[in-house]
């Protein structure tokens, strides 16, 4: 399929989903499945989920297995607050993208400069990072200190000097409040799209621009420059790419530093939302990226769909319990649309002996999906309201249930996570 074609799925994919929330939102009665406050938070939620995804995507490009994202993310955060008190968001700003990139030149150190296993040395940062904030905080925000008289505490820095700029739009959010009108007449498909452009226009943070931004650029340079080329090589097969002159552990060394600069650049995000550190706000946000660069199969675009599909989940739970006993049918359908075009492409083979005997992985994926549709069916039909505990872990749930489905059609950069050793034979 050309690029062209695939663009076009993804566009009438995309329809197909809203069409799909819009009957669900008037089946169930609940307007907090397409709302703009839903589609506004979801769009905050994402932010941080989808830098940390980019900069585990920069890393596993060159080859470099980065799980150490959650505790890049806790530096940035610290730093971020720590400056921002003092100088305010632009210095905030730069001080967490240099936390998060001490902690991506640690461990590109430890796996590029000694050889330590990937896993291992993510892991020691994710113990390093709270490790380490947790110290700076009991030194630099004890009692006594002008940190404290400012308001700061052990797991808390004080408020950041000023806030950050959150601008609307323009166009879509200049003059009357038009979306925000449709939005209340509840009309089907008008008032979704209406409710929908209007949580993404107005009053964006600067960063989720930024943020935004950042994923064209990246698709940009990993695959229209010579850069993006020698980076891709030395994930795919360092051997081959040192053996055409590339500096191997250069290119590794600043894909890892990147990767840190965006966590870092993702806690930054949270400190401006809650416009101060605070000791544990990360939320396990750097392994959901981490997810939802997987489920994106390491390309840009999958990864802002994942990104999306996490933040919108976390929105949901957070506007409403109702809305997420809702979204049972949403999943029914969609499991059902997926059963669909299985059987479809199954009676459409022109081989149907070969259809017969295919792997049965293809079937008791078919025979999960039923059960699942036939199960979030009945919870629909049978649970008036889930209970808080259900609400809240239901993001990571479905972190495990998309990353499940996902992991069918993946592919990994073929050295990543592999130890690489200048002049080594391969």
């Amino acid at each position: 399929m050309s690029r062209v074609g695939k663009y076009h799925v993804a566009l009438v994919g995309v329809a197909a989903l809203i069409l799909l929330m819009a009957l669900v939102r008037v089946v169930t009665g609940q307007n907090d499945i397409t709302s703009s406050g839903t589609f506004s938070a979801a769009l905050l939620l994402a932010v941080p989920i989808g830098l940390a995804g980019l900069g585990g995507l920069w890393a596993e490009r060159a080859g470099v297995v980065n799980i150490g994202l959650e505790g890049m993310m806790v530096l940035g955060t610290w730093f971020a607050g720590w400056a921002g008190y003092q100088w305010g968001p632009v210095a905030a700003l730069l001080a967490g993208l240099l936390g998060g990139a001490l902690g991506g030149l640690i461990h590109a150190i430890a796996t590029v400069s000694f050889g330590v296993d990937h896993i291992i040395s993510g892991v020691a940062i994710n113990l390093l990072g709270p490790g380490v904030t947790r110290f700076l905080s009991e030194v630099l925000y004890k009692s006594g200190t002008p940190a404290a008289d400012a308001g700061a505490g052990i797991t808390g820095s004080p408020a950041l000097s000023s806030h950050a700029w959150t601008p609307s739009l323009p166009v879509l959010s200049d003059g009357p409040d038009v979306l925000g009108w449709l939005e209340n007449t509840h009309w089907f498909l008008v008032a979704d799209l209406a409710g929908i452009l209007r949580g993404l226009t107005h009053n964006v943070n600067i960063l989720v621009v930024l943020a935004v931004l950042l994923l064209p650029l990246t698709f940009y340079v990993l695959w229209h420059t010579s850069f993006g080329l020698r980076l891709r090589s030395a994930g795919e097969n360092p051997w081959a790419a040192e053996s055409l002159g590339v500096n191997v552990y250069r290119i590794k060394y600043i894909a890892v530093v990147i990767s840190g600069a965006f966590a870092g650049l993702g806690g930054v995000f949270l400190v401006f939302v809650s416009n101060k550190y605070i000791e544990g706000q990360t939320q396990g946000r750097g392994f959901i990226g981490l997810a939802a660069m997987i489920f994106g199969n390491w390309r840009p675009g999958g990864l802002a769909a994942g990104a999306s599909l996490f933040g919108y989940a976390e929105a949901l739970k957070l506007r409403s319990s109702g809305a997420v006993t809702a979204f049972f049918l949403f999943g029914a359908v969609l499991l059902l649309g997926y059963l669909v075009l299985r059987v479809r492409r199954m009676l459409a083979s022109d081989q149907p002996a070969e259809a017969v005997t295919r792997g049965a992985k293809d079937y008791t994926l078919m025979a999960v999906a039923a059960a699942g549709m036939i199960v979030l069916f009945w919870l629909w039909l049978t649970v008036e309201e889930l209970p808080g505990e259900l609400v809240f872990v239901t993001p990571h749930v479905l972190t495990l249930l998309v990353l499940l489905v996902a992991s069918q059609r993946l592919r990994m950069p073929k050295a990543d996570g592999v130890s690489y050793r200048r002049g080594e034979q391969h």
